[in-house]
């Protein structure tokens, strides 16, 4: 038996109904504790950018049709490494169907093989005990089955039975996963979407979306990508006094109102976090534990309405590429007004609301890069997760397009910092590449998950303190967490150091934070504080 155009896009839309039903599932898989752009997600919004299309792909649409149509769509919409590479794994189809009428197990199995190796040569350096791993694997061991007289589904069958015996043996390559006692997200990611599509070659019924929505582009309010089960984003903090309770309590408490709940606790406070249906119910209850301040509700569905409204209104006023006047030109990646704002100071033209927990898609910044007004441009990710979606947009780009590699807000601005307008292109790759090495880059964070992780053990809402991307120590005092990571950072070169504090840090707080810092730094190294306004990050700090 061999499939139809029709049966291939009708397996597709399954499979990423499949995936997007199960996203949180396959989130949960993630043992990383620091708040981040999940696995599940970030592969459902990259495979059901492609729906849209699908579904206007008439019934007799050959399968080469159909494969590239939904190559294209999953390239511009590829979110993070892992939907990058899932989209890499569909180009690997689309190019092994090309001029395919129909598709028989013989040509699934080489475009498949298409997609393993486009998906290595993308990675610098392949982690084995990934979705790369069951991709490859999975492959390897039914090339042999592919011949003329299997079916279609019955290749697929062996196919994903394959992947989900590498997929078991991740942990044994991943020690981070055999701690955890998890397999790794994006195979299952990935087996999710293959099972969704054998239920309609196999000759079962399509998965159905669980609802109506369809993806929406990345935004400030993370909870714009999901259902909202709870509608008001609470938060305040609770004074202390010598009668006050433990705090354990008071989490049990919101646990059984809400989620996203973070309760942080120190000597003189208790900072509490929490979405829920009924925000007067946890404010009683915080009052229990002492006098509460700096209280915050916002209405969530509300913010997502409104994002939703602009995101159509963007899409139906989407401009056409600006000429390329200027030799070059800049396009950064980051999230919080007063970050935005500095990039745009240093000379970013164009600035992509995104970093962690709001991967952009390819498509996103290969339209910042159409709209820059420069015939060379240099692309700054500033986040591990965005590096391999900006560096898809080059191919895509009608201009000349540049990824530098930073990690980190603090060497994206370092980067720019580095900049030198008398020198040609290539000059100032190589300068600001060598730039970025030379930055310090701090962040504090909370812990989303009980995990432990690279050595350190550590409970949800705990504050997390990282070290150029790396956990070094956890802290329930903001402040205390603060002065440890900066002074962890500074050295005898150290002369300047930049600390920006974010969205659910206040002024008065950073402010007090940044006087303490200042008298436990030496005199000859200058701070400056930046209300950068970041979500996820209380803290950023650059040291130079």
């Amino acid at each position: 038996m061999t499939v139809s155009g029709k049966l291939l896009r009708d397996a597709i839309i399954s499979g990423a109904n499949n995936i997007y039903n199960n996203r949180q599932a396959v989130d949960e898989l993630n043992v990383f504790p620091v708040p981040d752009g999940d696995t599940g997600t970030n592969m459902s919004m990259t495979i059901r950018n492609a729906v849209g299309d699908l579904e206007n792909t008439p019934d007799g649409a050959t399968a080469g049709e159909v494969a590239k149509k939904a190559a294209s769509a999953m390239l511009r919409g590829a979110r993070g490494n892992s939907g990058v590479i899932l989209s890499l794994l569909f180009r690997g189809l689309s190019k092994g169907l090309t001029g395919k009428e129909t598709v028989t197990a013989v040509d699934l199995s080489a475009a498949l093989k298409i997609g393993v190796d486009a998906a290595y040569k993308s990675v610098m350096k392949p982690t084995e005990g990934t979705i790369l791993t069951v991709s490859r694997e999975a492959y390897e061991n039914t090339a042999a089955l592919a011949k003329a007289d299997i079916t279609v589904a019955d290749f697929l069958e062996q196919y994903i039975s394959e992947a989900k015996k590498s997929l078991d043996k991740t942990p044994e390559l991943l020690p981070a996963l055999k701690k955890a006692g998890v397999v790794d997200a994006g195979g299952m990611g990935f087996i999710v979407i293959l099972e969704g599509m054998y239920s309609v070659i196999s000759g079962g019924v399509a998965i159905a979306s669980a609802d109506d929505v369809k993806p929406q582009a990345p935004v400030a309010v993370a909870a714009a990508q999901e259902e909202i089960k709870f509608a008001y984003c609470t938060e305040f903090i609770v004074q202390k006094s010598s009668s006050t309770k433990d705090s354990t309590a008071l989490r049990a408490y919101l646990e059984t109102i809400g989620d996203s709940v973070v309760v942080v606790d120190d000597e003189d406070i208790i900072k509490v976090h929490v979405h829920s249906n009924h925000p007067g119910k946890a404010l009683e209850e915080g009052l229990k534990f002492g006098e509460l301040t700096k209280m915050k509700i916002e209405n969530m569905r509300e913010q997502h309405n409104n994002v939703v409204k602009a995101d159509k209104a963007a899409q139906v006023n989407r401009k056409l590429p600006v000429e390329p006047v200027n030799e070059i030109g800049f396009v950064a990646v980051a999230a919080g007004a007063g970050i935005e704002a500095l990039f745009s100071d240093l000379g970013v033209d164009n600035v992509v609301r995104g970093g962690q927990t709001m991967n952009p898609s390819t498509e996103d910044i290969l339209d910042a890069i159409e709209q820059t007004p420069a015939r060379n441009v240099f692309v700054l990710p500033n986040n591990k997760n965005i590096i391999m979606a900006a560096e898809q947009a080059v191919g895509l780009a009608d201009r000349n397009v540049c990824v530098l590699q930073t990690r980190t807000i603090p060497q994206g601005i370092t980067a720019m910092m580095s900049f030198n307008p008398e020198a040609d292109f290539k000059t100032n790759r190589s300068e600001m590449t060598d730039a970025i090495d030379r930055v310090g880059s701090g962040q504090i964070t909370f812990a989303v998950r009980d995990s432990e992780y690279d050595g350190h053990k550590i409970k949800q809402g705990e504050i997390l303190a990282m070290d150029n991307g790396k956990i070094v120590f956890t802290e329930k005092n903001l402040t205390k967490a603060l002065v440890k990571l900066t002074k962890r950072l500074v050295s005898s070169s150290s002369s300047y150091i930049t600390v920006m504090y974010g969205s659910d840090v206040t002024e008065e707080d950073a402010n007090e934070a940044y006087e303490i810092l200042r008298s436990r730094i030496s005199d000859d190294i200058d701070i400056v504080l930046v209300n950068g306004g970041q979500p996820v990050y209380y803290y950023i700090i650059s040291v130079e």
